[in-house]
């Protein structure tokens, strides 16, 4: 019988200690348990973590395929490798930006730093990009506005200290199932409650003691209404904000009156006086897509930051807490190059960039100037002529889809993946990359730990490593930049820690080898004794790496939303995720099913002529998707619930963009109910015989 190995949970960004074994026959995972000696979770693992690991769903790919006269047919890695090369090669021939990247929270911390390096240092291009983008870029962006780095200063050991846990825009007893038990047995200690800020009764408002509706996309409006009434009842911490803070006194005058800024949240004032009174604790205020997902989403997560920061609460057992989504995003965000460079060196900082440039041997003007347009822009940009993505599926994640279908098939396009996609099906090669339980590596969960991600099972024979193939492209068209095609990822790791050293998210103090002994380190870890835990906090003292070394409140105030309900388009149309659907549901697909829409009963009456077997079409601007009605009272009337991680719905949303963080507004656009039709099939799908 196999040995038991141990892993980290893949799925979410918790960071779950996995135990796995192989098959005894044959390739693949036979058994997956929680790891009781995992210093994270301790044994806690949730079952669909368990069982995406053990026998996910998705079809998988197994052998290499390139496009020939229109199909997808099978061929060899020498085949596939070549062409792929060849397309990138022409494309970068032309200009470097001529090529674009898209990588993923779902690599690990090596094969998301050998990426960066190939795009940043070999092709130079600033066409660059990860999905985690689609989901916490405006948190980062407002994590280095407000502190000067990013990631949350709280860790999981401040939940149970905490008398308040204020969740917003976020629903972890669906996206972190074993985060919200943590939440919930803290709760069951006395006075301790959960206050849930949604405009949707989710599952973790349903499990709260209080429940905080505000109208949709209006959380910036709720934020500046609790602040102006924490303000004008004298609840602010002006010892804390004295010592430790810049901006109260221009953002204080901003400030609307809090009965105006709860009208435009569409709450009363029992509503803000229910928020302020848990800011007068101990409290965690927590936040996820809800929040990140809008033109407005720096901005809105700033506010809570303020929140925080008003309020005195940046101390162990409260701060501000997001809720990270893919396994990997923290990773992306200190080692992939993406938006700073590795430790969150700043991208533009010229010392910076030349320590870049000669830890990979580059010269420092091959390094694009800036980190890009973000994932959405990069598929609207020119020259943009190859596109290569890794472990993510844009084709169905980006807002506009059929838009972004249309750029991807005209593109020469590399698609690396372990599982068919509509990504795949545009691709004119396809790379079959190993996947949970096949790979070794590390990654970083929400709270900073980094963890060994340790194979049961060798992969299929056809399948090989997302850093082995990075490494393999990377040796054909720069092999001074990558001299090794059989990696080691130990050794891309060092390479990795190494240039963070001395950086504020220094983990240049963690090895393997600490890691097999430890399972799990926090960074900044400068070296092999010491780790981080609760950040810019040591024994009432505080201190930021910002220009003034004190923490940045902000000024800004709720816009109207990019795309208002009017007479042709009546509803408004929110996406949130399902607990089975993740990732595009890549790895959780059984067939083909249709999503399930949400609406309020008096929603469902009032468009009862449109319903036909249970069934109705949504309709955008921009395309129409047939769902099956689940009727809801915790959906509020006019409000249509889809799941954003099924794989037609991105047909319906918006593209528009926050301009600091450039992170999509997925979560509120005008939509119509009609009577379904037979669903136009795009003129991308069912384009390869064999996968």
């Amino acid at each position: 019988m196999s040995n038991w190995v141990p892993t980290t949970c893949m799925r979410c960004a918790v960071g779950c200690g996995h135990i796995h074994r192989g098959a005894d026959i044959g390739v693949g995972v036979d058994t997956v348990r929680g790891d009781p000696a995992h210093p994270v979770t301790e044994g806690l693992a949730c079952a669909r973590g368990l069982r995406e690991t053990k026998d996910p769903g998705g079809e998988w790919l197994t052998r290499p395929l390139v496009r020939d006269g229109g199909e997808l047919v099978r061929t060899t890695w020498d085949v596939a490798l070549a062409r792929a090369t060849q397309g990138l090669c022409i494309a970068h021939d032309r200009t470097p930006d001529a090529v674009a990247i898209l990588g993923s929270g779902q690599q690990t911390n090596e094969a998301a730093y050998a990426l960066g390096k190939l795009a940043r240092g070999g092709f130079g291009t600033r066409h660059y990009d990860a999905n985690t983008s689609l989901c916490m870029a405006s948190a980062v962006t407002a994590y280095y506005q407000a502190f000067g780095s990013d990631a949350p200063p709280c860790t999981y050991a401040d939940i149970p200290d905490a008398d308040r846990h204020v969740i917003w825009g976020a629903n972890p007893a669906v996206a972190h199932p074993v985060l919200f038990r943590w939440i919930q047995q803290a709760a069951d200690e006395n006075g301790v409650e959960i206050v849930v800020v949604d405009p949707v009764r989710s599952e973790t408002a349903s499990n709260a003691t209080h429940h905080v509706a505000p109208d949709p996309g209006k959380d910036l409006a709720l934020a500046r209404a609790v602040l102006a009434h924490l303000v004008a009842t004298n609840r602010v911490d002006h010892s804390f904000v004295d010592r430790a803070t810049d901006g109260f006194e221009t953002l204080y005058p901003s400030l609307p009156s809090p009965a105006a800024a709860a009208t435009a949240a569409g709450v009363g004032m029992e509503s803000i006086e229910l928020l302020a009174a848990a800011l007068d604790l101990d409290a965690l205020i927590y936040w996820g897509m809800g929040v990140n997902q809008h033109v407005q989403g720096t901005e809105t997560a700033r506010a809570l930051i303020d929140l925080c920061l008003a309020s005195g609460n940046l101390r162990p057992g409260t701060g501000p807490f997001s809720l990270t989504g893919q396994a990997n995003s923290m990773g992306t965000r200190i080692c992939s190059s993406k938006g700073t460079w590795p430790g969150q060196r700043p991208f533009a900082d010229p010392d910076h960039r030349r320590v870049v440039a000669d830890h990979w041997g580059v010269p420092v003007d091959r390094l694009p100037d800036d980190p890009g347009p973000g994932p959405v822009g990069l598929l609207e940009s020119d020259p943009v002529e190859a596109i290569w993505t890794v472990a993510t599926n844009p084709a169905a994640g980006m807002p506009d889809a059929d838009r972004a279908r249309e750029t991807l098939a005209d593109a020469f396009l590399v698609a690396q993946d372990a599982f068919r996609t509509e990504t795949t099906a545009l691709a004119d090669v396809v790379l079959p990359a190993a996947t949970w339980g096949e790979s070794a590596g590390t990654t970083t969960n929400m709270e900073r730990m980094i963890s060994r991600i340790r194979p049961a099972t060798e992969p299929p024979s056809g399948v090989r490593s997302d850093l082995e193939i990075i490494q393999t492209i990377g040796s054909r068209l720069f092999p001074s930049l990558f001299p090794d095609a059989s990696p080691d990822p130990a050794a891309v790791f060092a390479e990795f820690t190494a240039l963070t050293a001395g950086t504020v998210a220094d983990c240049s103090g963690i090895t393997y080898e600490r890691l097999a002994e430890s399972h799990a380190v926090r960074w900044p870890a400068p070296d092999t004794e010491t780790a981080g835990g609760y950040r810019y906090y040591d024994d009432e003292s505080w201190s930021f790496p910002t220009a003034s070394g004190r923490a940045q409140f902000s000024t800004g105030r709720q816009d109207p939303l990019p795309e208002p309900t009017d007479d042709d388009y009546p509803l408004t149309l929110t996406t949130a995720r399902a607990g089975d659907e993740y990732n595009t549901g890549v790895r959780s697909r059984v067939g083909t099913r249709a999503p399930v829409v949400r609406l309020h009963p008096d929603t469902v009456c009032d468009h009862r002529d449109h319903v036909v077997d249970d069934r109705i079409a949504i309709e955008t601007r921009r395309g129409s998707v047939t769902a099956r009605i689940d009727p809801d009272d915790g959906v509020p009337a006019g409000l249509v619930w889809l799941p954003i991680h099924h794989p037609a719905i991105n047909r319906l949303t918006l593209s528009d963009r926050d301009p600091q963080s450039k992170e999509p507004h997925f979560k509120q656009c005008a939509v119509r109910l009609t009577a379904p039709a037979d669903q136009p099939q795009s003129k991308h799908e069912n384009s390869s015989s064999e996968l």
